[in-house]
């Protein structure tokens, strides 16, 4: 029988000493505090029958992967689609000055698809699709996916049924947080979200998300 649970896990604080959106950027890494995040994700699940790790290819979800691939003696897979989505504002600092430059417009245009990066759409579809992949060829146990925010709140809208588009100020999806999906009947069913390290997210920086 295929995985009961996916457990989608966002990575840690990065280090981002120039507070620019980093998207898919080479370079940032987990701070200090990231790692310690990554820890306490990991603990959240201690005792779960995990039996398979996947990770964004990108270097601070292989590196929140690392604790779980050490607790549960498991392999880290990298899996492509769990990737953060392209965003045109890469490198640049997300404040009025930036929105108020009128070479940066057209990429405002349309904020329900969006314009300035992949549509929600297709995020979604490649969340899922990897998902539903991974759940069928786990021959039982649980799934952990590290992934990024926006992949994340893409599958759990399209779960619950709610419009993609939506208010990035609103994501309920912090730093190292665990958003659970049932696999039943052929479909996904959230039923759970936790936030391990919330003791240390007052002391976060978490400006790169797209």
């Amino acid at each position: 029988m295929p995985a009961d649970v996916i457990h989608l896990v966002r990575h840690g604080e990065v280090h981002n000493p120039t507070r620019v959106l980093y998207g898919r950027l080479p370079g940032f890494r987990l701070s200090d505090l990231g790692q310690r995040m990554a820890e306490a994700a990991v603990g959240a699940l201690a005792g779960h029958p995990v039996t398979a790790l996947y990770a964004s290819p990108l270097q601070r979800v292989q590196e929140s992967a690392a604790p779980w691939a050490e607790a549960f003696g498991l392999e880290v897979h990298t899996e492509e689609r769990l990737i953060e989505p392209t965003n045109r504002f890469e490198g640049k600092r997300m404040n009025r000055r930036t929105l108020a430059d009128p070479r940066h417009w057209h990429l405002l245009r349309n904020p329900r698809t969006p314009s300035w990066g992949e549509p929600f759409t297709s995020i979604a579809t490649r969340m899922l699709a990897a998902m539903t992949e991974t759940c069928e060829r786990t021959d039982s146990g649980e799934v952990v996916m590290v992934s990024h925010q926006l992949p994340i709140w893409m599958v759990h809208r399209a779960v619950v049924g709610e419009p993609l588009a939506h208010d990035p100020r609103k994501r309920r999806c912090a730093l190292s947080s665990i958003t659970s999906f049932a696999w039943q009947g052929g479909a996904f069913t959230e039923i759970g979200y936790q936030e391990p390290g919330a003791e240390l997210l007052e002391n976060a920086t978490d400006l790169g998300a797209v």
